[in-house]
């Protein structure tokens, strides 16, 4: 018995055969997004970008022409270089503290059940839904001369201490506004961690401590990256938290920013300042993103 062949036959040269045809419907559906993120966020930059070339004249207040001053007098005046240090400095510490408490808050978050984990996961969240001044206000009444704070001192005898208008005041602001931005992405890596993991690792003689060093945290890295990223270009870039807190003599880039808007009104100066922290803040970001992303490469291969 023969066996029968496929009746199929190569198509001749001037048949039409199918081509492949570009996806159109992704781009339709991205359109209006890409539209409204050009027209809020990259325009302004654009814009602020090209403000920040402009001269000014202190006698009449005029914008206009081309100039570098502005960059150099903020690359080169020691005014300037320490407000930038200070920003970064203090951004970088409530980083590092978002990071030693949020992480093991997002661990015990991880391993409750319900209804106890909705409740916690309510709690962290909800000073999200209380306006950041609100809030600044409330740590300024605790921390102040009269609040109760320096009366639990008074009462313990150790007497009123300045507490407000200092480095230490806007840290401990900043760590209670960003912790949330810390805890969420580090708990989402621990849900897509399987627990089977870290109970293998205990099955085989490893202590709870060695676990989570060696164990789970090697394979968080991504949620710790994203906490740490979000908090620290938060940090960096606040605005009312220094301001209510940090008072007139303890600036940070944001406070300067304004200053140069509103009170001196030399806006190029200003958009100067705000286009270097943003380029700043990118460099910092982007070098931290790479040293820990390699990291986490070598670490799990």
């Amino acid at each position: 018995m023969s066996a029968s062949l496929p009746d199929t036959a190569p198509a001749s040269p001037g048949e039409d055969t199918p081509q492949r045809r570009f996806p159109t419907a992704p781009l339709f559906l991205s359109a209006p997004a890409a539209l409204l993120f050009a027209a809020l966020v990259l325009t302004p930059l654009f814009l602020t970008a090209l403000l920040s070339f402009n001269q000014f004249e202190y006698a009449t207040g005029r914008t206009g022409g081309f100039t570098l001053e502005h960059y150099l007098a903020v690359v080169t005046d020691e005014y300037y270089l320490e407000i930038f240090l200070r920003t970064f400095r203090i951004s970088a510490l409530a980083t590092a503290i978002c990071v030693v408490i949020g992480v093991p808050e997002a661990y015990i978050l991880s391993r409750m059940t319900n209804p106890w984990r909705s409740i916690f996961l309510l709690v962290i969240l909800a000073p999200l839904l209380v306006s950041v001044v609100v809030r600044a206000f409330g740590w300024s009444m605790l921390l102040g001369p009269e609040g109760p704070v320096n009366g639990a001192l008074i009462a313990l005898g150790i007497g009123r201490m300045k507490l407000l208008y200092s480095e230490g005041t806007v840290v401990v602001a900043l760590v209670h506004v960003m912790l949330p931005f810390m805890v969420i992405p580090v708990w989402t890596s621990l849900q897509k961690l399987d627990p089977a993991v870290e109970q293998a690792a205990l099955s085989f003689g490893a202590s709870r401590a060695t676990a989570i060093v060696r164990v789970v945290a090697p394979q968080i890295l991504p949620g710790i990256l994203s906490g740490s990223l979000i908090v620290f270009g938060l940090s960096a870039s606040a605005f009312a938290i220094p301001g209510l807190l940090g008072g007139r003599r303890l600036k940070m880039v944001a406070t300067v920013v304004y200053d140069q808007y509103l009170s001196d009104l030399n806006w190029p100066m200003g958009a100067a300042v705000a286009v270097i922290l943003l380029a700043a803040n990118l460099i910092i970001m982007l070098t931290y993103h790479r040293m820990v992303e390699g990291h986490y490469r070598r670490r799990l291969g």
